[in-house]
């Protein structure tokens, strides 16, 4: 029936009618991207003028993001903390997952189960995770406070202080950096050991050979564990909602995140209009650091097989 359509249509050639039944049966997958996707984003770009509310469009021009810039103190709050989060964890995570692949690729007893229990937390379901760490943290009876007081070190009040809440989520975050580490595992096993035996015969010791062999051929992996962590840093939500308890980013605001007020003001106030104006914000920035670190990575990361420049 379809081919009897074609042939209607003047669509007689074998190249022809592939192609047309290539688009058929990747219609529904069209169909979804602009209901899903494009329709959406359209829409919260067009609404981010409006005073929205999921019930009634009143245009106002750049008024949203005049509140944005000029009169709302916590937008300025959250964009803080959730760049002072983001400077602090992503250089963390990204040089705790690389050295924990360089130990975990070396010959030692019992090396399958090491490299296993450093990947399990990485699959952990994100909630029950959370809730996990605020029973380790907690400054009475946490495991984590235990252990440091077997030292002689008094443990601090992880997650009721305003100046450990961030350093308690980047821990977090340290523990179940075994994705990371995983990439890192595949790229080191795959370098030749010539390269290392050449720098030995030429007197280079071990951090020489980790400076310019290790890191420059792990470095495509470390641009764009990079990258995902760039993106992934300033979507951090679900951390200070559970961590707070009621969403408001307590104790005294360390934990409202950018995400979360965001959510605050489309969930809670029903401002999904100025919440749609800092959705495209977010979007921005994160679009131009992407681009500088894209640029950037010309002059660090090397690829083996092709010119850096290109």
């Amino acid at each position: 029936m379809f081919g009897k359509l074609l042939t209607k249509l003047g669509v007689k050639s074998r190249k022809g009618r592939e192609s047309a039944y290539g688009y058929v049966f990747i219609l529904p997958w069209l169909v979804g991207i602009v209901c899903f996707v494009l329709g959406p984003l359209v829409f919260s770009f067009i609404t981010s003028f409006a005073d929205y509310n999921m019930l009634k469009v009143d245009f106002i021009g750049l008024g949203n993001y005049k509140k944005m810039f000029f009169q709302d103190q916590l937008f300025w709050k959250a964009l803080k903390n959730t760049l002072v989060y983001s400077v602090l964890n992503i250089p963390l995570v990204t040089a705790g997952g690389v050295i924990v692949a360089v130990i975990l690729n070396k010959s030692i007893w019992g090396l399958r189960t090491f490299r296993t229990i450093y990947y399990l937390p990485s699959i952990m379901v994100g909630v029950g995770t959370y809730f996990l760490w605020m029973l380790l943290l907690d400054p009475a009876n946490g495991l984590v406070n235990t252990i440091l007081g077997m030292i002689g070190i008094k443990g601090p009040a992880w997650l009721t202080d305003p100046n450990w809440t961030k350093p308690a989520i980047i821990l977090m975050h340290l523990w179940g950096l075994g994705g990371q580490m995983l990439l890192y595992l595949a790229r080191l096993q795959s370098i030749p050991q010539d390269y290392y035996e050449a720098a030995s015969l030429d007197g280079a010791g071990a951090f020489k050979k980790f400076t310019t062999i290790t890191v420059p051929l792990l470095s495509p992996i470390i641009f764009y564990n990079l990258t995902i962590g760039i993106i992934g840093a300033f979507q951090v939500f679900q951390e200070g909602y559970i961590f707070s308890g009621d969403g408001t980013g307590k104790p005294a605001g360390s934990l409202l995140f950018y995400n979360l007020h965001l959510w605050n003001q489309a969930f809670k106030n029903f401002k999904t209009g100025y919440a749609n104006a800092m959705c495209w914000f977010l979007f921005a920035i994160v679009m131009i650091l992407t681009v500088c670190n894209q640029k950037i990575s010309k002059k660090w990361v090397y690829y083996e097989e092709g010119d850096n420049d290109d």
